[in-house]
C-alpha cells in the first residue's frame, strides 16, 4: 500500500472494521456516526453526517479513498465523490456472511489481506456457534422497530433481517414497499411473537416497552442493541455472540 493513501470513511461500522485492520492511521476524515473504537476515531476530523456531508470539509482532506455504502449514504453524494476522489469504493453488504466480501474487498484494496483472513477465521467461528444454538429452537415471527412517530420497521432482504433469520426470527411485515416501511402496530396484535425496541436510529427507551405491548398485545417487547444487528464488518462477529445470548434469553421467557 502507497505511502500516500488518505482515508475518508462514511460508513460507521466500516470505520471501525478499518481500525480493525490496521488502518487508523490512514483515516484522515470520518461522520459523526463513526464512534468506534473512540479513544481513535475522536481524533479523526468529523465531516458530516452519512446523509449530510460537508463535501467541502472532504475536499480539504485530499483524500485518496472515500468509503461509502448502498444504504448508509446517497448515490448523489457518491457521485460527487467520485468528481475529486480517485477511488471511491462502494460497499452493500446484505447478509451476515457478506462479511466476509466485505473484509477481503477492503483487505485487497489496502493491502490487508492477512488481516482480512484474521476476521474471516473469526467470523466464521463465531457464525457456526451461532447456527449451532439455533438449530433446534421453534421459529418465530419479530416485528423490529428503528422509529416512532411514524412507527417505522425493516423489510425482509435488509441485513438487520437476514441476520435475526439466521437465529430463526423471521421479520414482518413479509412483502413490503419500502425497505424500511411504516407500520401499523395494531395490525400485529396476535401476529408476532416478539416486537424487538432498537437503539438507533431511534434510541427506545425502557419507557417505551409498554407503550408497545399496549399497542401489539400478546408479543413481547424487548429492548436490543441495534449496533449488535445493524454493523456489518467486525462489530458483526461481536453481534453474532450477542445475539446467541439474546434470543435464548428471550425463548426462554417466551
Amino acid at each position: 500500500m502507497p505511502d500516500d493513501v488518505r482515508i475518508v470513511c462514511l460508513v460507521p461500522s466500516i470505520t471501525e472494521l478499518l481500525c480493525d485492520l490496521g488502518l487508523a492511521p490512514r483515516l484522515v476524515g470520518r461522520t459523526g456516526f463513526c464512534v468506534h473504537p473512540w479513544q481513535t476515531v475522536r481524533h479523526v476530523p468529523k465531516v458530516g453526517g452519512t446523509k449530510d456531508l460537508k463535501m467541502d470539509r472532504i475536499r480539504a482532506l485530499a483524500p485518496t479513498h472515500a468509503i461509502v455504502n448502498v444504504d448508509e449514504n446517497r448515490r448523489e453524494d457518491a457521485e460527487e465523490l467520485r468528481t475529486f476522489v480517485e477511488h471511491v469504493v462502494v460497499t452493500h453488504p446484505c447478509a451476515p456472511r457478506d462479511n466476509l466480501a466485505l473484509y477481503r474487498q477492503l483487505g485487497a484494496v489496502f493491502g490487508r489481506e492477512a488481516e482480512a483472513e484474521a476476521l474471516c477465521a473469526r467470523f466464521e467461528a463465531a457464525y457456526a456457534a451461532a447456527v449451532a444454538a439455533a438449530a433446534d429452537r421453534p421459529r418465530r415471527r419479530v416485528l423490529y422497530l428503528i422509529w416512532r412517530e411514524p412507527w417505522m420497521s425493516v423489510a425482509p432482504d435488509t441485513y438487520i433481517s437476514r441476520t435475526l433469520a439466521a437465529f430463526g426470527w423471521d421479520t414482518v411485515p413479509d412483502a413490503p414497499d419500502a425497505r424500511y416501511p411504516e407500520v401499523a402496530l395494531k395490525e400485529h396484535a396476535g401476529a408476532v411473537d416478539h416486537v424487538l425496541l432498537s437503539s438507533e436510529p431511534y434510541h427506545f427507551k425502557d419507557r417505551h416497552l409498554a407503550e408497545v405491548e399496549a399497542l401489539v398485545p400478546g408479543a413481547r417487547a424487548a429492548l436490543i442493541d441495534g449496533e449488535m444487528t445493524s454493523w456489518y464488518g467486525s462489530r458483526a462477529i461481536a453481534g453474532l455472540r450477542y445475539l446467541v445470548d439474546f434470543t435464548r434469553d428471550a425463548d426462554a421467557q417466551a
